[in-house]
């Protein structure tokens, strides 16, 4: 698989509209990185956190989604009551990080009080963000490009459970009309996007 550094002027864009929209997570500003799994949001989220400097936290929601039916259901409720709301009163934030490996919840992982909090992840986007986010990217590619990342990372053994993914996420993206809502759009490379 071929690879391109991701382009400076998308992060850039996205850290400019993070510091100059107000905080609204309480006295954090939150930027919310979205799109179908291996469209390269995490590689995306370490940039906008490298850029962004000290005060900067990244949340995976692959720490936090109930295996491969964890997009829906309590993945949402649990990051806002573990994460969100402490970080809206002014307080740290706490999860417990679900271990792929085990198919089980397993340690508790801090999360500091940040200036600015980027949660990656599909659905880090939905609607029920819209309240609290500074800003929301949604990053791109197409299908066969984010299999062949995905099978590359996790094997040729999660086929079917990364097709059965990407219909989930395909569905949930329609009903969340996440696409149309974001700020920022980027493709595969980190290019910025109409």
């Amino acid at each position: 698989m071929s690879t391109r550094p991701r382009t400076a002027p998308a992060v850039g864009r996205v850290v400019d509209l993070a510091r100059s929209r107000p905080a609204r997570l309480g006295p954090v500003r939150l930027v919310v990185v979205d799109g179908p799994a291996g469209s390269g949001k995490t590689t995306f989220a370490a940039a906008v956190a490298e850029l962004a400097g000290p005060g900067t936290t990244v949340l995976h929601l692959d720490d936090l989604y109930e295996g491969w039916s964890g997009l829906e259901g309590s993945l949402w409720p649990r990051l806002s009551a573990q994460v969100l709301e402490p970080l809206r009163r002014g307080r740290p934030g706490r999860y417990q990080r679900y271990d792929w490996g085990s198919g089980a919840f397993a340690e508790w992982v801090d999360v500091p009080l940040p200036a600015l909090l980027v949660v990656e992840g599909c659905g880090s986007a939905r609607r029920a963000a819209d309240a609290s986010a500074s800003v929301r990217v949604w990053v791109e590619a197409d299908d066969a490009l984010r299999l062949e990342r995905g099978l590359e990372r996790d094997g040729q053994d999660a086929r079917e459970q990364w097709v059965r993914w990407m219909d989930d996420e395909r569905a949930h993206f329609d009903r969340e009309g996440t696409r149309a809502r974001a700020d920022v759009r980027v493709g595969a490379w980190g290019d910025l996007e109409a």
